[in-house]
């Protein structure tokens, strides 16, 4: 760690006042989804896996770092540091980042509508997505990051009194807690196992960290200590729901036998436990927290995919870096916020078309290991060609510890990209 002594206000700001862009990208990241898959987990196999619920933790932190790392340490995005490796980037990224928006955009205006038309049976699950798409186009369109980083804490909040609330509901046993941070692999786990340590906590919204970081004003290698303890402390906000979820499954289900539903549905199944373990009222506020997941889940992509296609369109137009068209509120910012509001409306109309679905879940199985390896490339030493000042300082770069994880992370996402690509194309051959 080098010398911070001559850092910002900001910079030497108390703990719990530096804490932002990782809060913001946490947030995103812990969606109705990866709810779902450690609350299953919980239900399937009790406090067994609670030991991936951390390492899944552990491993965003280190990916996240090194994101933020990078952007800090030459000031450039992460897109800059993907084309330097080579224009086989641009082409994985391209596709990817328009399927993925297309199909990401109804996936989470349905999720966002769900927790609502539980509340209010009369409403139409169709139309509430509608609306709900509107105002998150609408709150990014006109804030600020500043605005947005404060409503993106609110919702976390939120889901930090009824998740952890939940969990507290349950009674956790706590002997049973100690022994589920042994790491053993139940039968029938392996798929439990990668959704949780691979899924949880974010996917292509991880590598929005140094974009986030940037709107926030930090910038320069000043800010790495600053980062490093937003990056922390937000990661282990995801750690405690990841865990909270997973004791409510094997307290209310597990331990009484009854099976988790899949998807969404899944937690407003538990919302109907609560209400019939603990009153009404609970349940009421269990769907609270679903809508505050899956809403802040909607404005985080909203805001921090936008940036990177703005970046993406930048650097394609030769764009100086920072050009007020790809940061918050500019022209190609605001554009692909219509492309993931407006098109993914169809698709609540429609029956979402078979080559769609395919094209997503194959593109998007492979972001997390190219996020791994890119990292790997990017953080390690000089490379002949690249870009301009595009090269990590050697003492920012990796050391073995950050080198061994990030190669664990690249691991175990490859090994999740082949069963998502597996179960993506299953239906179908």
């Amino acid at each position: 760690m080098t010398d911070l002594g001559n850092q910002s206000d900001t910079a030497r700001a108390p703990r719990w006042r530096v804490v932002g862009p990782g809060l913001v990208v946490a947030a995103t990241g812990v969606g109705a989804a990866d709810l779902v898959a450690t609350l299953v987990a919980g239900a399937k196999f009790g406090y067994t896996l609670l030991w991936v619920a951390v390492l899944g933790a552990v491993i965003k932190v280190v990916l996240v770092e090194g994101a933020g790392r990078y952007s800090l340490a030459t000031g450039r995005t992460i897109f800059e540091g993907w084309r330097s490796l080579g224009r086989w980037t641009t082409w994985y990224f391209a596709p990817y980042i328009v399927v993925w928006g297309l199909v990401y955009g109804a996936t989470a205006m349905s999720s966002s509508a769900l927790p609502l038309v539980a509340l209010f049976p009369d409403l139409s699950l169709r139309w509430t997505a509608v609306v709900i798409g509107l105002v998150g186009l609408v709150l990014v369109w006109f804030g600020t990051y500043a605005a947005f980083e404060k409503v993106m804490a609110a919702l976390v909040g939120v889901m930090f009194v009824t998740v952890v609330g939940a969990a507290l509901l349950a009674t956790p046993n706590l002997g049973e807690i100690v022994l589920g941070l042994r790491p053993i692999f139940p039968d029938d786990s392996v798929v439990n196992v990668l959704a949780i340590a691979g899924g949880v906590g974010g996917t292509i919204t991880l590598a929005a960290y140094g974009y986030w970081l940037r709107e926030k004003g930090w910038s320069t290698p000043k800010f790495m200590r600053v980062m490093r303890i937003d990056n922390g402390v937000a990661y282990a906000v995801t750690g405690v729901f990841v865990v909270a979820m997973l004791i409510v499954g094997a307290e209310l289900y597990h331990s009484v036998g009854i099976a988790a539903e899949t998807g969404d549905q899944a937690l407003v199944q538990l919302s109907d436990i609560l209400d019939e373990r603990y009153g009404e009222v609970f349940g009421k506020v269990f769907l609270i927290g679903f809508f505050a997941s899956s809403f802040s889940s909607l404005i985080g992509v909203w805001s921090g995919v936008s940036l990177m296609f703005a970046d993406f369109v930048g650097n394609l137009r030769d764009l100086p870096s920072g050009h007020p068209d790809t940061r918050t509120g500019g022209r190609y910012f605001r554009g692909y916020m219509l492309w993931l509001t407006f098109p993914p409306m169809l698709l609540l109309l429609l029956d979402e078309p078979v080559g769609l679905i395919l094209a997503y879940g194959t593109l998007g199985a492979l972001f997390m290991p190219f996020l791994a390896i890119t990292l790997l490339a990017l953080l390690n030493k000089r490379r002949a060609g690249a870009l301009p000042h595009s090269d990590v300082p050697e003492e920012w770069r990796n050391g073995w510890l950050s080198n061994g994880f990030m190669a664990l992370c690249a691991v175990l996402f490859i090994a999740l990209a082949v069963n998502e690509i597996r179960e993506t194309l299953a239906p179908y051959v």
